[in-house]
């Protein structure tokens, strides 16, 4: 319902304000300013009465300087030649996938409780958490959930591409055309972990397209989004690319492009144009503590697009190569225990029994550096790197084992849809067995895991953090159990103080540690404290 303006004057308590010559001289000039948009402005000369400005000699002279100067270039001609390939997107799920009354306040949200994706927009969604494609319907789960996001052809014969969050679990979709009409849509395939889908529409052949850019976008390009924001359906924006490699946290594909023009619920699945009307980017998340756009929204990158939305094509979903570790970055404390001149590579936390690479001879504490010849600049490029590879391919990386330079050579496995994660049954009463024996210098209170009930059989279990160390804050935890220090295995506190004097005497900064805390385990490096 839209307010409707008052009328001040027709008020009982109304009393008209006292014009005052400020005030009137006030109104006056901007009644000029006003009457100065639609008819000729003029002055006064006190010899010869009203003069024309505007068609005096020195207006005459600033409209050929302006005339000169170039004119700015709009984008209405790429926007008229990529627009028709763009598509609203409306989706309907009905209740069997809601969720329940028991369910808390975020119970719209399409994501598993915890997971990446429902922790970012939780965060940086909008007020109610949700994803900038997703409407929303019912709470508590009844009835029918209604969401509206966008998306693209990318081919004449139908095929579109869009974001899961905006399809996922839909039980009917539909699609509406640049120019009004309206077909049903099936889900040829998904990919929960890029965010994106592809969906046929079905009912034409003839569908204009887009195509998807080859380069590489670069910082300062200037980028277009279309799509379909709060169900408007067809609207431009424009903006530039803002950064690149943004990494959300919601997995480790992650690799957005980051743009600033506007972008909001709705927007999702739509596609981020550059200047030669090529797809750049598929929009799919906002920044956003109001829900509304604040300028930064996240793409995924059109080579990312290509490559999955090729595999769901082919058999409706994505395959990824597996070598079967847990990895971590090369933090400059890290790289300095190990003794590397670059905080580059990444960091084997452990390798999963009978994986790939345990098969081949990959230990913890080894740093991949390179597959195939090329240099591996971080732990989330090792991972996009393997991902983008098929199984059953061969590989070969570069690995720093033991402060050695080898290469090992494997075949990928096929990352499981689903990994499971280890019962952390060993974790309850951890610590309440005995006190342990104080490391001041560390700020760590510890005890063989064996004396420790639940701690396990191997190592020493941190039974208590002194809140101010080093050790606090790098993520120090009562129950955590320290495996290694400085590559070498540990039971008791003398063993840790003898790695520890071992790190001094070879004049490290810190020392590394391998840390096992619920089932999974890392390398935390803590600075040794001199003297």
């Amino acid at each position: 319902m839209t307010d409707r303006p008052i009328d001040l004057s027709s008020l009982p308590s109304y009393r008209a304000p006292r014009r005052s010559l400020f005030s009137a001289r006030k109104f006056a000039l901007m009644a000029s300013v006003v009457a100065g948009l639609g008819v000729a402005v003029y002055g006064f000369s006190p010899s010869s009465g009203p003069v024309d400005v505007f068609s005096s000699t020195a207006h005459a002279q600033v409209n050929n300087e302006v005339r000169k100067v170039a004119q700015p270039i709009g984008f209405a001609d790429i926007v008229e030649r990529v627009k028709p390939s763009v598509i609203s997107v409306k989706v309907n799920i009905n209740e069997k996938v809601a969720k329940s009354d028991s369910s808390d306040n975020n119970d719209d949200s399409p994501f598993q409780p915890g997971s990446p994706m429902e922790r970012f927009f939780r965060r940086f969604g909008g007020p109610d958490g949700l994803p900038p494609g997703l409407r929303g319907g019912p709470r508590g789960g009844r009835g029918v959930v209604t969401g509206q996001g966008s998306g693209f052809f990318i081919s004449a014969d139908g095929f579109a591409v869009t974001n899961n969050h905006v399809v996922d679990g839909a039980d009917k979709v539909e699609v509406t055309t640049d120019d009004g009409k309206t077909f049903s849509a099936k889900v040829i395939g998904t990919d929960a972990r890029t965010d994106l889908a592809l969906i046929k529409v079905e009912g034409g052949s003839n569908f204009p397209f887009a195509k998807l850019s080859d380069g590489k976008p670069r910082i300062g390009d200037w980028v277009l989004a279309v799509g379909n924001p709060f169900g408007l359906g067809g609207t431009v924006t424009a903006g530039i690319v803002s950064a690149s490699g943004r990494d959300i946290g919601n997995g480790p594909y992650d690799d957005f492009i980051q743009i600033d023009a506007p972008v909001n619920k709705g927007n999702s699945g739509g596609p981020a144009f550059n200047t030669e009307g090529e797809v750049m980017g598929v929009n799919t998340a906002i920044y956003s503590p109001s829900g509304g756009s604040v300028g930064i929204a996240f793409s995924i990158p059109a080579s990312t697009v290509k490559s999955v939305i090729a595999q769901l094509k082919d058999k409706g979903s994505v395959s990824r190569g597996w070598i079967g570790v847990q990895i971590q970055p090369v933090t400059p404390d890290i790289a300095d225990s190990l003794g590397l001149k670059k905080a580059e590579g990444a960091l084997v936390a452990e390798p999963q029994a009978n994986g790939p690479a345990a098969k081949a001879g990959i230990e913890s504490g080894d740093v991949i550096t390179a597959v195939n010849g090329e240099t591996v600049k971080d732990a989330r490029e090792l991972a996009r790197t393997i991902g983008s590879l098929s199984p059953g391919n061969a590989v070969k990386l570069n690995v720093l084992h033991k402060g050695q330079d080898k290469v090992i050579n494997l075949t990928l496995g096929q990352l499981p849809n689903a990994l499971e994660a280890k019962a952390d049954s060993d974790n309850s009463d951890k610590g309440s067995a005995t006190r342990g024996t104080d490391v001041p210098k560390l700020g760590l209170t510890l005890a063989p895991a064996n004396s420790v009930a639940g701690a396990g059989k191997e190592g020493v279990v941190v039974t208590d953090v002194d809140p101010k160390s080093a050790a606090a804050e790098r993520g120090f935890k009562e129950g955590d159990v320290i495996l290694e220090v400085a590559g070498k295995s540990v039971a008791n506190v003398g063993d840790v103080r003898e790695a520890i004097n071992a790190a001094r005497s070879d004049n490290k900064n810190s020392v590394l540690m391998r840390v096992k805390s619920g089932g999974s385990s890392r390398f935390v490096a803590i600075p040794l404290a001199k003297g």
